[in-house]
């Protein structure tokens, strides 16, 4: 049975900056005591879960900021993140590994991980999964008869796509070399994500709350119902000095140059802020979110061309016929076929 409902968290969201530090407070508090301590806070150097590990180093200035140095950050975010950090893990395997044996992270979790199983499945001579076959032809039902909203017809042509896809760069990158850590130390994390997010978070949310305990890995979201707006203003508020990819946090109808009258009067209350950079950061190439987001790489080549440069160049077939990296990680293949094929209209 599910936790909580979807107006629930509408409700939550409406609460005002200070409600709900208070009752994430609480939530870190009660992590933290059914543990006995024994817990962390996962940073990635985004805002995010510099916010998290603020209110938690408020709370309880002895729980360790835990650090996942992928190498796929922006470079003020991952210097951020070492700043942060008490202890830092690596990955066993580069990002180039993952992609080259796995495939290329595309559109999103769910997505890549359906074409991801029956991609498998027909190299393996298999029959297709019907569950995701199910989804990919847009027949999935609820129990009452009706569409499901998890159906996604519309990525259909990547089954067709001459590379392969996979969701497991997340896992062996962050996931893998954090759970590693979990089982050394004993500890459980606290994690800066937020519901809004996505809508796989947010049915995560909905089934098990801020705090999920009973989870085969239990893990502490806190931040869940909070908004993109609260973390800028809770950054204003307490002044944290964020990674400098994201800008400064300015009032959305500050006009360049010039001062707003939030601005003269050091209140930003019930003002609607933005970063003058980069929105969100994440994996800097991961193409997870790329049609919401669609001028990702033409802000990574903006910021750092050389690592453009070499995300970008690169690739050859293989000796089954399969795009992969070579000299390079091959993405403008990638992407001008996601283009051709799917109208994703991707900017590069």
């Amino acid at each position: 049975m599910e936790k909580h409902a979807v107006y629930d968290l509408v409700q939550m969201q409406s609460v005002p900056l200070q409600g709900k530090i208070l009752m994430t407070q609480r939530r870190i508090r009660e992590w933290y005591e059914y543990y006995d301590g024994d817990v962390y806070v996962a940073v990635s150097g985004g805002k995010d879960s510099q916010v998290l590990a603020h209110l938690v180093k408020q709370m309880y200035p002895n729980v360790p900021l835990v650090f996942s140095n992928t190498g796929l950050e922006y470079g003020s975010v991952r210097k951020k993140g070492l700043e942060l950090a008490d202890t830092v893990l690596r990955p066993k395997k580069s990002f180039l590994q993952i992609i080259t044996e796995y495939g290329y992270p595309v559109i999103s979790k769910e997505v890549s991980q359906v074409i991801y199983e029956c991609q498998r499945a027909r190299i393996n001579g298999k029959e297709l999964p019907r569950y995701r076959m199910e989804k990919l032809l847009g027949l999935k039902l609820n129990k009452d008869g009706t569409r499901s909203a998890f159906n996604m017809e519309k990525y259909y042509f990547l089954l067709d796509a001459p590379f392969l896809i996979s969701h497991l760069c997340c896992y062996y990158s962050k996931k893998l070399p954090s759970e590693l850590y979990e089982k050394e130390t004993g500890r459980k994390p606290y994690l800066g994500t937020m519901a809004q997010e996505s809508r796989l978070r947010r049915t995560k949310w909905a089934a098990n709350g801020c705090n999920a305990f009973e989870l085969g890995r239990p893990t502490s979201q806190p931040l869940s119902f909070w908004t993109e707006q609260d973390i800028l203003h809770y950054i204003k508020q307490y002044e944290l000095e964020i990674a400098s990819v994201y800008g400064d946090i300015v009032p959305k109808t500050k006009m360049e140059g010039q001062m707003s009258l939030f601005d003269l009067m050091k209140n930003y209350e019930g003002c609607d802020l933005k970063t003058t950079g980069a929105k969100r950061t994440g994996c800097t190439f991961c193409l997870f979110g790329i049609s919401q987001d669609k001028d990702r790489l033409v802000r990574l080549k903006s910021i750092e061309p050389s690592t453009f440069d070499y995300v970008m160049r690169g690739g050859r077939f293989n000796e089954k016929g399969l795009w992969v990296p070579h000299n390079g990680l091959g993405y403008r293949y990638v992407v001008e076929w996601l283009n051709e094929h799917g109208n994703m209209k991707i900017q590069m």
